[in-house]
């Protein structure tokens, strides 16, 4: 469906993951091996929390309808800024339009969300689920998309409070109007979320055959396994970087994400944890 990244770590320039590496998040645009597109070029978004704000700020974000491999100015703002967590997406349209206010990340107040994947039949199930968000949360949804109506449901469940449990009630809610509905799979996707301290990454399906999803290995572990990797001098220790797949070939640098399962990433370092639904 969608390919996306998210940086958790010292203050970094976006440039480096999202532009410059071996496969980085604009080559999968137009190469996605592991993804159920090949080509992901139907817009993109990047948020990122500023560097000289205080933790868990007030995000920015940019968005474009334009292809990830074609826009200058994407290139000039993740080479002109740095951030130390920072969250990037590049579109496959399922159904809804190509517009900006269907592009990822969303946001709202400190919080930004990002999702690969669908909620099946979101047509039939639209309605029910719309009218289950929060009524003081509902004009802020702005675009079209399932991953949207998503992250509002999340929000009115206590995402606030607690991203982990508030995801699982709302994805509960999906799979409870799916199945009034006969849909069988109601719920398919890897899911980010962070409030700029923390970054939580899922990955859930109803069916248990969910998108791929990796994680780096630790920075010190890395320059341990690769001495030479003249590459590694440009992250920090605290450095870690979330995606739907590997940035390189090295072996051994990401390792994959278990299926309902949630890797939390703070300045602890990070950890999984088993994301039960039902």
């Amino acid at each position: 469906m969608c390919r996306w990244l998210a940086y958790r770590g010292e203050p970094l320039q976006p440039a480096i993951l999202i532009l410059d590496a071996e496969h980085s998040l604009v080559k999968q645009s137009l190469n996605s091996p592991l993804g159920a597109e090949t080509v992901n070029g139907d817009g993109f978004g990047f948020g990122w929390y500023p560097a000289d704000a205080a933790q868990g700020g007030l995000p920015a974000t940019f968005h474009s309808i334009e292809p990830a491999w074609n826009d200058q100015n994407l290139r000039e703002i993740t080479r002109a800024v740095r951030s130390p967590v920072f969250l990037s997406h590049v579109r496959a349209a399922a159904a809804p339009p190509i517009q900006q206010t269907n592009c990822h990340p969303f946001r709202y107040e400190n919080w930004l969300f990002m999702h690969n994947g669908y909620l099946a039949d979101f047509p039939l199930v639209k309605r029910d689920l719309t009218f289950a968000i929060d009524p003081d949360l509902y004009p802020h949804v702005q675009g079209t998309t399932d991953s949207e109506v998503l992250f509002h449901l999340a929000l009115t469940f206590g995402l606030r409070d607690d991203p982990v449990a508030a995801l699982a009630k709302a994805i509960q809610r999906v799979e409870s109007v799916g199945a009034d509905h006969g849909v069988k799979f109601p719920v398919q996707g890897t899911f980010a979320v962070s409030d700029g301290v923390t970054l939580w990454a899922f990955r859930y399906s109803t069916q248990g055959r969910t998108r791929s999803l990796f994680h780096s290995v630790d920075v010190p572990t890395l320059r341990r396994m690769y001495p030479d990797a003249e590459r590694l001098s440009l992250f920090g220790d605290d450095a870690h970087v979330v995606v739907s797949e590997p940035l390189n070939s090295l072996p051994g640098t990401f390792v994959e994400v278990p299926e309902s399962t949630v890797a939390i990433l703070d300045p602890d370092g990070y950890r999984h944890e088993s994301f039960a639904v039902r």
